[in-house]
């Protein structure tokens, strides 16, 4: 049962004195940020010669040295759907936070109003006086206060926790910006990719298709069979066929890259659809280390602070162990005319202190604090968690990136012989000393080691953003993102 006191005016200067010592005191646990892994602070397992420990750059797509990557990453940055959802999550959260500080201020109300009719208080004096009442207008006015003395840092931890879960709100942010930077870039990546893939599909069944009337000729002038000729066919359809799919990915991207950018798919930029070589960052890529990983890592700060809420929120909920007070007052009105309202006989005023305490039945407030504590204790495993998925992304990004290069200068030194190998077939197939199967498979061979030297180059510059968006980058020099607006009718 909670009871209420109306202590003793005497109490007030007991109550002040308490409130002086008591100031300071909030129960519950003081915050202490968590320590991360020592052995994440160091450089990165997966180092190589691909990249270096230099800081990172904050607008790292930058480095691609693209005008128009860069144009449609600051579009995404204000435009971006996403962005504006997260922009207004976080003014709730400063709403919120606001609503907390009320706290430390009283509370007031204001109550004004007419009433007609009469009272029993009237009908009785009436009869006294030998008199019949009659209904009359009566005008009443009232101003309450109160102030919840924080003697156990309920308010306060209220406004901690909700201060934390502002700066979250504000990490949760700049964790969407870190996406949209990084699947902007991709999108247009892919999209320049697939375009340059569809152009090598295309170069190499132009150069299938010579050979195809070649032969053809061939056939007419009786050198060549319909073997030699099904065989070109069927390479020349193969090659023909990996082409639309090739454009359905690249149309398929540009969609993708127009909703990052807040633009419908009929509102592909130009710019970007013209776009036919994938961009690559050509030096080293600065990484930096552990330590700046995590520092950069807007979801790892977001978790931490998550963490900082929780805790705060055991003070909230321990408080209720302990009673609370309130000082108090109130003026009130009431008579027939404006004179009336401030007379002796029509007002009224109170003031005091209130003590209120959920006692001895303590086990809900008990069981709250159980609750916040599982709370915190789920925070704190949530933190470490984001942590090692942070230090995880980054190593596994790094080692792909590590491995596509290999894999890509392989591609390279493949695709360089094949066209060797493919130049001298045409020599000696005209010469007479190799068949028509042995240009078929040179031109197979150098058909293929285009195109998965294509794919590749497209693979590497994926890999890079993702590199770039496991290191968190992207939202340190971003624009503020301003929430729709609400049509007013």
């Amino acid at each position: 049962m909670t009871r209420a006191f109306r202590l003793p005016a005497v109490a007030l200067t007991c109550v002040a004195l308490t409130c002086t010592i008591l100031a300071s005191c909030a129960v519950g646990p003081n915050y202490v940020a968590p320590a991360t892994p020592t052995t994440a602070t160091g450089g990165f397992v997966s180092s190589s010669s691909a990249v270096s420990g230099q800081t990172p750059p904050g607008q790292w797509w930058r480095l691609y040295q693209d005008p128009v990557l860069d144009g449609l990453v600051q579009q995404a940055l204000t435009e971006n759907q996403d962005l504006k959802v997260a922009a207004a999550n976080l003014a709730y959260a400063q709403g919120l936070a606001s609503e907390a500080r009320a706290g430390l201020f009283p509370t007031t109300d204001l109550t004004a109003g007419d009433s007609y009719g009469r009272s029993s208080t009237a009908d009785l004096l009436a009869a006294l006086a030998g008199k019949k009442a009659t209904p009359s207008w009566t005008s009443s006015v009232g101003f309450t206060t109160a102030y919840q003395v924080d003697l156990f840092g309920r308010v306060r931890r209220g406004i901690e926790a909700a201060h934390a879960n502002t700066q979250a709100a504000r990490y949760a942010e700049d964790a969407v910006r870190v996406t949209v930077v990084a699947e902007t870039t991709s999108a247009y990546v892919n999209a320049c990719a697939y375009a340059e893939q569809a152009d090598v599909a295309r170069q190499s069944a132009a150069t299938i298709e010579q050979s195809y009337d070649i032969t053809l000729n061939e056939r007419s002038a009786g050198t060549a069979t319909d073997l030699d000729i099904d065989r070109q066919a069927a390479l020349l359809d193969q090659t023909r066929a990996a082409i639309p799919t090739l454009d359905g990915q690249h149309r398929s991207a540009l969609f993708e890259l127009a909703a990052l950018i807040g633009k419908t798919p009929a509102e592909v930029p130009a710019d970007a659809a013209a776009c036919k070589t994938a961009p690559r960052i050509a030096q080293v890529l600065p990484v930096g280390d552990g330590a700046a990983l995590l520092r950069r890592r807007p979801d790892v700060s977001e978790a931490e602070r998550q963490l900082a809420a929780a805790t705060a929120r055991i003070g909230v909920a321990a408080a209720d162990l302990y009673p609370t007070i309130s000082l108090g007052g109130s003026v009130a009105g009431a008579g027939s005319n404006a004179a009336s309202l401030t007379s002796a006989s029509g007002l009224s005023f109170g003031i005091g202190p209130m003590l209120t305490w959920t006692f001895p039945n303590i086990s809900v407030a008990r069981a709250h604090v159980k609750e916040s504590t599982a709370q915190a204790q789920s925070a704190l495993a949530n933190f470490d968690s984001v942590v090692l998925q942070a230090l995880k992304e980054a190593e596994q990004a790094l080692t792909t990136y590590a491995s596509e290069i290999q894999r890509h200068a392989s591609l390279t030194s493949a695709r360089d012989h094949a066209a060797d190998a493919l130049r001298l077939a045409k020599i000696q197939y005209q010469a007479g000393s190799a068949s028509g199967l042995d240009l078929i498979q040179a031109e197979t061979t150098a058909d293929t080691a285009d195109q998965s030297l294509a794919a590749s180059d497209q693979a590497l510059a994926a890999d890079q953003v993702a590199v770039f968006q496991a290191l968190g980058g992207g939202w340190e020099q971003a624009p503020a993102v301003t929430p729709p607006t609400i049509s007013k009718h």
